[in-house]
């Protein structure tokens, strides 16, 4: 039986008057890459709030794992579109203080933990420099590091690979791969369909709404078209909303 991460149920949410995230649901099934596509507004970093616990919904229910997201905070991993680092610690000092956080108390078992980190992010050769040195893709494999030091099965980024070249994007999806492969739920928000054609699932978000979800191949599929690319389909799918009005 295939395990559910996340599950959430005609979630809404308002910034004062204005209704941010209108009446969301969707599961979330655990060990895959879960894409949330949509341009700047539709409201992909707010939903990524309310999942973590960091805001609270006006309506509906959130559950990770079975429980409220502040319950599960232990078991949630969360790399923010800002890197969220203290600039004047180095790379092992701001790794290993979230270490700390999560609840790693041994000191050796932590620092092996920290080392088995920084090697993953490929920062070995930063690991004493301060983060203020770092370029911002230097500061986004910390922030990464930050977010998996205590082995979360779920791990939320938001638009992680921002800024960031072809390699490094490349390198970090390969990253994220393997935490899949291991047991990982991982939910990215993104506004490139780079990022999109690496999900295993994917929704489509609009005005805090979902327009559409299901394989990159799915959605493809959903144009009609054998040459049909991801744009084209979240178009082919806000043509079809604007229709339906």
């Amino acid at each position: 039986m295939t395990e559910t991460a996340i599950t959430i149920n005609d979630l809404a949410f308002n910034y004062g008057k204005l209704r941010v995230i209108n009446g969301l649901s969707l599961d979330v099934t655990s060990g895959i890459s879960f894409g949330l596509l949509g341009p700047n507004g539709s409201g992909k970093t707010t939903l990524i709030r309310l999942m973590v616990g960091l805001l609270k919904p006006a309506a509906g229910t959130i559950r990770a794992l079975g429980v409220s997201p502040m319950s599960a905070s232990r078991s949630i991993g969360y790399m923010p579109q800002l890197p969220a680092l203290y600039t004047e610690l180095s790379v092992f000092q701001n790794i290993d203080f979230f270490a700390r956080i999560y609840g790693l108390r041994d000191a050796k078992e932590r620092k092996r933990r920290v080392d088995e980190i920084i090697a993953l992010t490929d920062l070995t050769d930063k690991m004493k420099v301060s983060v203020s040195q770092l370029s911002g893709g230097m500061k986004q494999r910390v922030s990464l590091g930050c977010a998996i030091v205590h082995r979360p099965p779920i791990l939320f980024l938001d638009e992680p690979t921002v800024g960031l070249d072809p390699e490094l994007r490349a390198h970090l999806w390969e990253n994220f791969r393997s935490f899949n492969e291991s047991g990982t739920t991982i939910i990215i928000s993104s506004h490139t369909m780079d990022d999109a054609a690496h999900c295993d699932r994917l929704v489509f978000l609009r005005q805090g709404r979902i327009i559409a979800a299901g394989t990159p191949d799915e959605l493809r599929a959903a144009v009609g078209r054998p040459d049909a690319s991801l744009e084209d389909a979240f178009l082919h799918f806000i043509r079809q909303e604007e229709t339906a009005s």
